[in-house]
C-alpha cells in the first residue's frame, strides 16, 4: 500500500480541520436562527390572539361574527392558518380553516391569564411540517359568556427558510473545504520545497564526497535537522578515513612478516640445506607466525570491543592486589631493561578484571619499551573529582602535539619505534577498554616524562 505524502496529510488534516469548524459553526448558528424565528412566530400567533381577544371585548361578539366574518379571515393573512371561533363545548361560530386542517385538541388559557410563549403548542402536521396553535378564553361585552378562540399556523415558509439556510451552509462547507484543500496542497508543497532541496544536497553525497556538508540557509525548524546530518557526515568521513588507513595500515604490518616467510623460505628450497640450516628457518617462520598471530587477535578483540553491548564481568577490584599482581609479571623485564617498578595502586574500582589488567599490562609494555634506562617506571592511582584515575609514567622521549593525538589510533607508531616491533594495536585496545567502561584514556608529554591516564567513572 503507497504511503501518503506529507503534503497529502497536512492537506487532508486541514481539510478535516475546516469540515468540523464549518459544521460546528453552521450547526451553532442554524440553531440559533432557528430558535429566533420560533420565538418570532411564536409571538405573532399570540399577538394574534390578543387582538382578536381585544376585539371580541370591544364589540358585540355575535353580531361581529354573523356580520363580518371575511374581517377574521382578513386577520390570518395567509391560507396555512387557521381560526376557530366557538363558545366551549358548542360548535364552531366561525371556522377559517382554508387547509382543511385537523382542529389541534389544546386547552385555552383562562380568560384572566396573560398570554405567555408557553402558551403556544408546538405540533407537527402529517407531513412532518412543524404546526403551531395556541387556544383562550376571552369574555363578551354582551355577556353572552367566553368564547374559545383556537389559532394556529402551518410553518411552510419558516421551513423552506431553514432548508435553505441548511443548504446555504452545507454548500459553503464544501466549497470551503475544496478552496482550503487546494490552496493547503500548494501551500504545504511550497513550505516543503527546502526538504526537496536538501533531498538533492543529501543524494549528491556518496564515498567520494563525505566531504560535501548540508547548507545551512535553511527554515529555523530545519536546522537541528541539518546539523544533526552534518555531525553524521562529519562522523562518517572520519570513520571512512579511519577505515582506509586501518586497511593501509594492516596490509603494511601483514606484507612484512607474509614477505619474509616467503623470502626465507624461497632461500631455503633453492639448494639442499642442513637439518640445523632448517631448524633456524623453522625458528625464523615461528617468531614471525606468532607475529601474526598476536596481531590476528588484537584485531579481533579490537572488533568485538566496538560493540558496546559486548557483556561484561564488571566487578569490585583491589587495586593493591591487581599491582601486586603486575608488579611480579613485569619485574623480570624490567631488570633486563635496567629499570625500576614503582607501583603505588590503592583502594577499590568497579570494572572488568581481565579487560583492566590487559589495559595497565599494554600501558605498562608500552612504557617498558619506549622508556630510558636506568629510569623508574610509576604506576599509581588518584582520587578524581568525578571517578578514579589509574597512571603509568616513565622517563623517555617526547611526544609531539601531534603524536599525542593519534596515539591511541590503529596501528600508528612513531617513525623512530618502528625498528623495536610494535603492531601498533596495544594503545588502541586500551581506548577501547575505557570505552567499554564508560571511561577515557589519556597522555600527557613534557619534560622528559610520558604520562597515560586512565580515568574510570
Amino acid at each position: 500500500m503507497k504511503k501518503r505524502s506529507l503534503a497529502a496529510r497536512l492537506s487532508l488534516m486541514l481539510s478535516a480541520t475546516v469540515i468540523v469548524i464549518f459544521s460546528c459553526s453552521g450547526f451553532a448558528l442554524y440553531h440559533s436562527l432557528a430558535s429566533q424565528i420560533g420565538v418570532r412566530d411564536d409571538a405573532a400567533l399570540l399577538t394574534r390572539i390578543d387582538q382578536i381577544r381585544t376585539l371580541l371585548r370591544d364589540e358585540d361578539a355575535i353580531t361581529l361574527i354573523q356580520q363580518k366574518p371575511r374581517l377574521f379571515a382578513n386577520m390570518l393573512g395567509n391560507t396555512e392558518s387557521l381560526l376557530v371561533l366557538r363558545f366551549p363545548g358548542q360548535p364552531p361560530l366561525i371556522v377559517v380553516n382554508p387547509g382543511q386542517r385537523p382542529l389541534p385538541a389544546i386547552t385555552p388559557v383562562a380568560a384572566d391569564q396573560p398570554l405567555t410563549l408557553a402558551s403556544v403548542h408546538h405540533l407537527e402536521a402529517g407531513n412532518g411540517t412543524p404546526f403551531i396553535a395556541a387556544a383562550a378564553l376571552t369574555p363578551t361585552r354582551d355577556g353572552s359568556g367566553q368564547i374559545e378562540i383556537v389559532t394556529g399556523r402551518l410553518m411552510s415558509d419558516r421551513t423552506q427558510t431553514m432548508n435553505s439556510y441548511r443548504d446555504q451552509i452545507i454548500l459553503t462547507t464544501t466549497l470551503a473545504t475544496l478552496l482550503v484543500a487546494a490552496i493547503g496542497i500548494w501551500l504545504v508543497r511550497r513550505g516543503l520545497s527546502p526538504l526537496r532541496s536538501l533531498a538533492l544536497e543529501a543524494n549528491a553525497v556518496d564515498v567520494r564526497h563525505l566531504s560535501h556538508r548540508m547548507p545551512s540557509q535553511a527554515p529555523a525548524e530545519l536546522q537541528p535537522l541539518i546539523a544533526a546530518f552534518n555531525q553524521m557526515l562529519s562522523r562518517l568521513e572520519t570513520g571512512y578515513q579511519q577505515l582506509s588507513q586501518v586497511s593501509a595500515d594492516m596490509a603494511h604490518e601483514l606484507r612484512t612478516p607474509v614477505g619474509t616467510l616467503i623470502g626465507q623460505t624461497e632461500v631455503a628450497l633453492s639448494q639442499t640445506r642442513s637439518v640445523s640450516d632448517y631448524q633456524a628457518l623453522l625458528g625464523s617462520n615461528y617468531e614471525e607466525l606468532e607475529r601474526l598471530a598476536k596481531m590476528i587477535d588484537n584485531m579481533l578483540f579490537l572488533a568485538k570491543a566496538e560493540d558496546a553491548s559486548q557483556a561484561m564481568d564488571v566487578q569490585r577490584i583491589d587495586l593493591m592486589q591487581l599491582g601486586e599482581k603486575l608488579q611480579g609479571y613485569f619485574d623480570g623485564m624490567a631488570e633486563e631493561k635496567a629499570m625500576r617498578l614503582e607501583m603505588a595502586l590503592h583502594g577499590e574500582l568497579h570494572a572488568d578484571p581481565l579487560l583492566l589488567q590487559r589495559a595497565l599490562a599494554n600501558l605498562m609494555a608500552n612504557a617498558l619499551r619506549y622508556g630510558h634506562h636506568d629510569s623508574t617506571i610509576r604506576v599509581f592511582s588518584k582520587v578524581l573529582p568525578h571517578g578514579t584515575g589509574l597512571v603509568v609514567e616513565n622517563h623517555g622521549p617526547e611526544l609531539s602535539a601531534e603524536h599525542q593525538a593519534r596515539i591511541f589510533d590503529r596501528f600508528w607508531r612513531a617513525e623512530t619505534s618502528r625498528h623495536q616491533g610494535s603492531s601498533g594495536l596495544g594503545l588502541s585496545i586500551v581506548r577501547s577498554i575505557m570505552r567499554l567502561h564508560q571511561g577515557s584514556c589519556e597522555v600527557y608529554s613534557g619534560h622528559g616524562v610520558n604520562r597515560f591516564t586512565l580515568r574510570f567513572p
